[in-house]
């Protein structure tokens, strides 16, 4: 396995304008990290001069581009509004192989008040669908992430997996998401998991709790999983501080 960080991981900064991405890739160089994940929430611009300087920033630093992220909501009430968030995912599929990156993380969304689980799984269904066959013409995998509401739990998520059954998509496995069993969640999605997010800790129940890493290790490997362990640091401690700390324990995990 690879390891790598999300750019949310820094959100703080990149929103106060005190990091820019490309500072955040070179601070994931000097972590010696092996790859990094461009959230669309940081780009102050998506020209492809822009895109294409940000591919050859990462390049010269030694980060491969492991894949960018939307924060898309194909649930809601209206059509018109989840045909929107569908062009924004394939805009940023477009992107995506711009800067060469595989993949491409996205989210089903929440259920709505006053519509059943079963409505909001066909409609953010739809939608998958549209952006995966688009994926794939475009060669850019589309990783759901298990992120609550409608994709809360592994069973939530097989069912799509079991109604979207193609090689362009797979989960974007969060490891701190799942909290009936979360290492048997995990065990359950690993075998379409195509990239994760690692959480220092996870939901066990009604508290939280760290993640065993090598415990982790043993369930991926044994899936064949051989992808990214990708940071997403949301502790409260300083970025600065709580993700190199992280970084460390990940290496002595997997390495």
């Amino acid at each position: 396995m690879r390891l790598g960080c999300a750019a949310y991981s820094y959100r703080v900064l990149l929103k106060a304008g005190e990091m820019s991405l490309e500072q955040f890739v070179d601070r994931c160089a000097e972590l010696d990290l092996d790859g990094v994940e461009l959230t669309s929430y940081y780009f102050p611009s998506t020209d492809r001069d822009y895109l294409n300087a940000l591919k050859r920033h990462c390049f010269l630093r030694g980060q491969h581009i492991l894949a960018t992220a939307v924060g898309s909501n194909f649930t809601q009430d209206d059509a018109e509004t989840r045909a929107a968030h569908v062009r924004v995912a394939k805009e940023w599929i477009d992107h995506s192989v711009i800067l060469g990156a595989p993949c491409i993380r996205v989210f089903a969304g929440p259920i709505p008040a006053e519509t059943s689980e079963d409505e909001s799984f066909a409609r953010a269904l739809e939608c998958l669908e549209e952006c995966v066959a688009y994926g794939a013409q475009a060669g850019v995998a589309v990783a759901l992430e298990n992120h609550g509401r409608v994709t809360d739990t592994a069973e939530q998520v097989q069912r799509f997996l079991d109604a979207l059954d193609s090689p362009w998509f797979g989960v974007n496995l969060d490891l701190g998401n799942f909290h009936l069993d979360p290492y048997a969640e995990f065990a359950r999605v690993a075998p379409r998991t195509i990239t994760t997010h690692a959480k220092i800790t996870s939901r066990f129940g009604e508290g939280r709790a760290p993640v065993d890493y090598s415990r982790v290790r043993q369930i991926l490997g044994d899936a064949g999983y051989r992808g990214y362990l990708s940071v997403e640091y949301e502790e409260m401690e300083d970025a600065n501080v709580g993700v190199p700390q992280f970084v460390e324990e990940l290496k002595r995990c997997i390495r």
